[in-house]
Formats: structure tokens, C-alpha cells, sequence
């Protein structure tokens, strides 16, 4: 008898080669770097029992059903990162990466089964007509929009829209007794890579980056010219929680750092000969004082910024290890506006590291689990915890080792604090209660609080206002019972929580991070070493010697 594994790897192979087929009938063409499918005898054969089902089953089949399911099934059998995209999830998927999407222009949350404006994008369709923060949507095109329907997939998705259309809300307003109705055209609404541009101190600029898209790199060499217009001497740049995004659009940014014919990366696979990617020498700051900061969610793309700083010795990677992706993907577009991103090479840093952490049997569930493996293993919180392969040693220029095969290691480890961490506080924030106390503050204080144009000020205010007793009130009304001890332990904590909620709210998304920065131990670590010169790493006496 066929064990059951034995039964899921014959099935496996046989969708494989179904899907092998549909493929082949589906894609318009090959891309760069991919071939087409050969119709093998094994193929032909597949073909011809699709046909059969689909001409003697007992039932009619839906072949592209059965198909559309298999696609994913397969690909997760290759490895982790080759991925499925249906039609009706491509333009949303993309969109990201292409810098913008067709909308309204308005940042929203979910509150109590209604749509809540929390910002209105300067420019965009809704500020023209008249939206406004703290409004809240209850009904689109003249149908009632509350409820149970209303989630974080179904909202957007009424939302937006192509470019050009018109969707028509129905909005209740604070101190407004009847419902407004606004007609809005969508328009193509940004969607920005740099979060943040901010003067840490008088010399050392920062720029925080969420992703590598299509508009990044004029984004950031914006975000530069702004910063030496307020003579900058010195640039954190960070990349914590970064997933990555285009390889080209990575070289582009890293090239305004390295001299020319420093090696940026480089990739190869099965069908892609070597490919070098070189620094043409003509960035603005290849002299300019760099520090890189990268955590356990810098992958990919922001994996490749920091391993060519490190390997060049261009700037200090300060942090704690990245996530530790190497593969690259291409897309191929079929005919239904399906697309699959299908592994067709590695990456290596200008070392000849590969980074690309383990895995097995595709998306294996190891794979998945790797992040809470390292959290529970105490990789977040000590250097000494850090598993890497250490069998193969690398070199960077100067001769420091460096090690492939897992994420970059940073040159400087600071650990993830988590001093004033009490199960109270876990409970509160996973509940999402200090976000919902936080939206209701604002809702209930936005004409007091819009009186406040700069992040210090705003606070200064908020500080005066006990928010923490307010807040756990709120919570104790939510079911959370009240441990005093333990939010007196993380008062701060808690503090710091609502107060930039409310700061977000008012100020938006850079002076909340500005705000975050005044007592992140990473920002401060980074500061400290550009303060002191030591932001260009040293060879070790070893590589010295030699």
C-alpha cells in the first residue's frame, strides 16, 4: 500500500505537469531569462488526459479551476519565493512597487464597522472636494457600507478604482446632523518609498526607507538634496523591516555611494549567466559618512544595499541580522492577467555570499517558522545566540570576514528592547487597544490638537493630559483588568505607545517617526559612532597581518 507522502509526491508530479501545459497554452511569451516549456512525451500525455476528463467524466470539470488551484501548490514545491498572482490580485500586488495606485486619496482605518478618515493625501481627490480627518464613511455609491462587511480587503477594494472614475460618499461628519455627499474622480494616488527625511542633529541626516520601487531612487536622491540643503555631514540610512522590491532600483541607490568599478552585486542561475552590476563613479555621496541600519525584516533587495556597503567597507551596518533572502524572481504575465514571479537566479554580494537562508522541499514550514525560531532561540536579544554557517569564510575588501548562507550579520548587534516589556502591556497592544484609544482620543480632540504644527509641541501638550490613566480606563472598559504594578513598570512604554498613535494621527507618518527616533536605542548607537568618526570599518590585525 502507497503511504501517504508516497501518494502527495505522485500527485505533485502529476499537477506539476498539468500545470506545466496550461502554462504553456496561457503564457504570450518567454521573458528575459526564462525559456519555454518543451512538449515532452510527458506532457503530451498530460494533455491527453485532460482532454480525456474533460470528454468522459461522469461530471463536467472546470479544468482552469482545478488548474488555478494547482499553480501555487506547485511553485511552493520549487522554493519560497516563487509565487502565484490571479488576475484579480495583480494590479493590487503591483501597485506598490509601481509608485501609485487609482484612488481617492485618503489613509483610513476600521473602527466599529466604519471607515474613519485618519489623513487626507495633500493634493489627491478627496481634498479637492472637501474630505476631511476624522470623517467617516457610511455609505458608497448611495448603498449602506457598515457592518460586518466592511473589512480591511473589502473597503479598499470599493474604494479604489481606475483613474478617471467616480465614486460618490456618503459622510458623517462631527457636528454636522445630516449626511454630506461628496463626488469624488479617482486619480492616480503615489505610493512613496522614503517614510521619512529628517535632521537627527545638526550634521547627521536619516532616511527611512519602506521598499525599492519603481520612484525610489528619485525619492531618495530628493530626500539627499534635502538633507545637504540643511548641511547634512552624515547619513543614517534605514532599512529595518524593508521586504525589498526591484534589484534595479537597489544598484541605483547604492551606486550615489560607491566609487567607480566597485562591485555592487551580482547574480547568476541555470539559464542566466553572470551578471556584474559595477558602480559607474558618478554618485553624489560617495565620501558621505553612512551608517546602514537593517533588522530581522530587511530582506532581498534591502539585503542587497547592506551586504555591497559591507563588502565594499563603504559604511557600518549597525543592528541585528536580516531575514536572509538571495533569490531573485522574474515575472511572467499570462493571457488572463494571471502572472507568476518564478525563481531564475541567486544573488551574491560583492564577496561572493550568497545570503539565502535554508530551506527545504519549497515553502517548507521550518522556512516559515525561521523568524519565531530565532526570536525564541534569543537571537533578538544576544549576539552570542546568532546561528550562522561559519564553514565558508568570505572577505570583504579590506580583508574583515564576513559569512553567506543566512542574512547579513551587522557589524554592530544591538539587541531588541523589550526592558519594560509586562504581559499588561502585551495584552493592550495585541488587542489593538492603545491604536482604537488613540483614534477616539483624536476623534474626540482634533480641534485642540490641529492647533499643533511640530512633533515637540504636540507632545509637550499630550504629556499634560495623563494618557496613560485614560488609557487604561479605556482598556479596563474593553475587559483588560488593571495591574498596577505592571503599568507602572511600563508607564513609559504605554506613554509612547498612545502619544505617537495621536502624533501619527495629527502630524502624519514622518514626524511620528521622527518622534520614534528620540528614544530608539539603534538611531542613538548610530548617531554615537558617526559622532565619534567611527562609521568606516577597520580591517581586523588578522587581515592586517596579512
Amino acid at each position: 500500500m502507497r503511504t501517504n507522502k508516497s501518494i502527495a509526491v505522485i500527485m505533485s508530479i502529476a499537477v506539476a505537469m498539468i500545470v506545466g501545459v496550461y502554462i504553456g497554452h496561457l503564457s504570450t511569451s518567454t521573458t528575459t531569462g526564462t525559456t519555454g516549456l518543451t512538449q515532452t512525451n510527458g506532457y503530451k500525455k498530460i494533455n491527453a488526459l485532460l482532454h480525456i476528463i474533460e470528454k468522459d467524466y461522469v461530471d463536467t470539470v472546470d479544468i482552469s479551476k482545478i488548474v488555478e488551484g494547482a499553480i501555487p501548490k506547485v511553485l511552493s514545491e520549487l522554493d519560497p519565493h516563487s509565487i502565484y498572482i490571479p488576475a484579480k490580485d495583480l494590479e493590487a500586488t503591483n501597485a506598490g512597487l509601481n509608485g501609485s495606485f487609482g484612488g481617492i486619496g485618503i489613509q483610513f482605518s476600521i473602527q466599529k464597522d466604519t471607515i474613519h478618515v485618519n489623513q487626507v493625501i495633500h493634493g489627491g481627490p478627496s481634498e479637492k472636494v472637501g474630505l476631511m480627518p476624522g470623517d467617516r464613511i457610511v455609505t458608497i455609491n448611495d448603498s449602506l457600507f457598515v457592518g460586518k462587511e466592511v473589512t480591511v480587503q473589502s473597503a479598499p477594494q470599493r474604494l479604489k478604482g481606475p483613474k478617471g472614475t467616480d465614486v460618490k460618499l456618503g459622510i458623517l461628519r462631527t457636528g454636522e446632523k445630516q449626511l454630506l455627499h461628496f463626488n469624488i474622480t479617482r486619480d492616480n494616488i503615489p505610493i512613496y518609498s522614503v517614510d521619512a527625511t529628517l535632521m537627527l542633529t545638526p550634521k547627521w541626516g536619516y532616511i527611512k526607507l519602506n521598499k525599492f520601487g519603481r520612484t525610489t531612487y528619485s525619492e531618495v536622491i530628493t530626500s539627499i538634496a534635502r538633507l545637504k540643503q540643511q548641511n547634512c555631514k552624515g547619513l543614517i540610512f534605514d532599512l529595518r523591516g524593508n521586504t525589498g522590491g526591484y534589484l534595479e532600483a537597489a544598484t541605483q541607490v547604492i551606486n550615489e555611494f560607491l566609487s567607480k568599478k566597485d562591485l555592487i552585486v551580482y547574480t547568476k542561475g541555470k539559464k542566466w549567466t553572470r551578471n556584474d552590476i559595477y558602480a559607474n563613479g558618478m554618485g553624489s555621496c560617495k565620501d558621505l559618512p553612512l551608517v546602514i541600519l537593517i533588522d530581522e525584516g530587511s530582506a532581498s533587495a534591502s539585503e542587497i544595499f547592506s551586504g555591497a556597503i559591507q563588502d565594499n567597507d563603504r559604511g557600518t551596518i549597525i543592528g541585528r541580522r536580516s531575514f536572509g533572502k538571495g533569490l531573485v524572481q522574474e515575472p511572467v504575465e499570462f493571457m488572463d492577467g494571471s502572472a507568476i514571479r518564478l525563481t531564475v537566479a541567486r544573488y551574491y554580494t560583492p564577496s561572493g555570499r550568497c545570503i539565502q537562508k535554508p530551506y527545504v522541499d519549497g515553502a517548507d514550514e521550518k522556512y516559515q517558522m525561521d523568524i519565531l525560531e530565532r526570536y525564541e532561540h534569543g537571537e533578538f536579544f544576544s549576539k552570542d545566540s546568532i546561528k550562522q554557517n561559519k564553514e565558508i569564510v568570505y572577505r570583504t575588501k579590506i580583508g574583515r570576514k564576513v559569512y553567506g548562507g543566512g542574512g547579513i550579520m551587522p557589524d554592530i548587534f544591538v539587541p531588541q528592547d523589550t526592558l519594560n516589556y509586562t504581559p499588561y502591556y502585551r495584552t493592550v497592544v495585541n488587542r489593538g487597544v492603545p491604536l482604537s484609544f488613540a483614534f477616539q482620543y483624536t476623534d474626540k480632540h482634533r480641534k485642540e490638537l490641529e492647533v499643533f504644527t511640530n512633533t515637540l509641541d504636540l507632545y509637550n501638550y499630550l504629556k499634560q493630559q495623563d494618557l496613560v490613566k485614560q488609557l487604561v480606563n479605556y482598556a479596563s472598559s474593553k475587559g483588560v483588568t488593571k495591574r498596577n504594578k505592571q503599568i507602572y513598570k511600563s508607564r513609559e512604554l504605554l506613554d509612547k505607545y498612545v502619544s505617537g498613535s495621536i502624533i501619527y494621527n495629527i502630524l502624519g507618518l514622518e514626524s511620528y517617526i521622527g518622534f520614534l527616533n528620540s528614544t530608539d536605542k539603534t538611531i542613538q548607537k548610530a548617531i554615537n559612532i558617526l559622532d565619534k568618526g567611527e562609521w568606516l570599518p577597520k580591517p581586523s590585525k588578522k587581515a592586517e597581518e596579512k
